[in-house]
């Protein structure tokens, strides 16, 4: 059995620990002991450092999976949905902004899914990678906004720059999706398979 084909290697086994810190992650924030912000934006930090080296280590060690493939945007999902939740239920971020968010991945991973079961992996573009930088700079803006109050703006401006990536990246991938999969499905010939999905 080839690399390629094992489920179990290190790039998964750290897209699986990414999805346990999320349940850690939303216990942390939301039970307010002293320094419970910090704890948990390194509980963050720790989850988003996990996504950063489990795709740089199955392109190093040629351990890209199929599995893999699938699993690591919904991780991705898992911790930025949990960590935007926690924000509104910590009265950082207004309700309607984390309701666009999660409204665009629930429509994107419906896609993947539709797309996955055709055999078709559509590969991440530009503003999909660009989205989840932003989410991951005003989500630790924020949250360390409380304890330090100068970084509020900096958090609202970045947490705006989410709004306008995550419109642009779902109708980008709504695009690409009826391109790869609705409309060569239709003419009978199969899209390639490509990577990581936003």
């Amino acid at each position: 059995m080839s690399l390629q084909d094992r489920a179990l290697n290190l790039p998964n086994a750290l897209t699986v620990l990414r999805i346990f810190l999320v349940p850690l992650l939303v216990v942390v924030l939301l039970t307010r002991f002293e320094g419970h912000v910090y704890f948990g934006a390194a509980i963050f930090a720790l989850a988003v450092l996990t996504d950063y080296l489990d795709g740089f280590l199955a392109r190093r060690r040629n351990e890209v999976t199929r599995l893999g493939i699938l699993l690591d945007p919904l991780a991705d999902k898992l911790l930025t949905a949990a960590a935007f939740l926690s924000l509104v239920e910590m009265g950082l971020v207004p309700a309607w902004v984390v309701m666009i968010i999660l409204a665009r991945e629930l429509a994107v991973t419906g896609l993947r899914n539709l797309a996955a079961g055709r055999g078709i992996l559509i590969r991440a573009s530009g503003l999909g990678k660009a989205k989840m930088v932003a989410q991951v700079t005003a989500i630790l803006l924020l949250l360390l906004s409380r304890p330090m109050p100068a970084l509020r703006i900096p958090g609202l401006f970045a947490l705006a720059v989410v709004v306008v990536v995550t419109l642009a990246s779902g109708a980008d991938y709504f695009r690409r999706f009826w391109k790869d999969v609705v409309t060569r499905g239709s003419g009978g010939r199969e899209a390639p398979q490509s990577g990581k999905a936003p």
